[in-house]
């Protein structure tokens, strides 16, 4: 009878914990922004800042990926992609997305559109942009306009001059010429963009991948 007690116990506090984690669950999947870090390079904008505001609250407690990496998502898409309502604010606007792209890495790390949104969003608040570039690498493949995109931080800014980072870069622009039809004049535009590393980090790639286009990098 003694031993049947703290089974009990046991048996009970588990229910609740599962209890607990399967309504913490529904409700993740219920306030959860549909806006992923991937969105945020294929001109998808997020819900407007009022829909944001339970799942601000949510994520205080939460530790469910998918809730923190795409409220992150939609807070950086505010800060990048929409101009500031209030530009005094808007310092403080990058800071605060910053931290939530930070704070959904710590919890869910393999996400690489994350990775770089974290790069893009440092650039702007002037931080150091490589190692976040690095993990947007290292953490998985991305789709084409997620990879152009990423041509573009590393290109417009001294990302570029890092060994590392530029032999990685060179598939993104590997991806992008493989669909020259569409990205070339993009590739073109941020070639005239890019810092004096970037434009030598195009020219080379464009060297060993398509000599062809190297050939009109060089008019510009």
């Amino acid at each position: 009878m003694n031993r049947i007690v703290p089974l009990r116990i046991i048996a009970i506090c588990t229910a609740l914990v599962l209890a607990l984690y399967a309504g913490s669950s529904f409700f993740s999947d219920v306030v959860r922004p549909e806006f992923r870090a991937g969105d945020l390079f294929s001109g998808v904008f997020p819900p407007d800042n009022a829909n944001l505001s339970t799942a601000q609250h949510a994520t205080r407690f939460s530790f469910d990926g998918d809730l923190l990496a795409n409220y992150a998502s939609a807070q950086a898409a505010n800060v990048l992609h929409r101009p500031a309502s209030d530009p005094s604010k808007r310092a403080e606007e990058s800071r605060a997305a910053l931290d939530a792209v930070v704070s959904a890495l710590k919890v869910s790390p393999i996400r690489p559109a994350l990775w770089l949104a974290l790069g893009t969003l440092k650039a702007q608040v002037g931080e150091p942009t490589t190692p976040a570039l690095k993990m947007s690498y290292l953490t998985g493949a991305v789709p084409v306009d997620v990879a152009f995109s990423r041509v573009q931080t590393v290109t417009s800014n001294v990302a570029a001059a890092d060994d590392e980072i530029r032999l990685l870069a060179q598939s993104d622009i590997r991806s992008t010429l493989a669909n020259r039809a569409r990205y070339a004049p993009l590739l073109i535009a941020a070639y005239v963009q890019a810092t004096p590393q970037g434009k030598s980090l195009l020219m080379e790639s464009a060297q060993m991948i398509d000599p062809k286009f190297k050939d009109i990098l060089l008019r510009y």
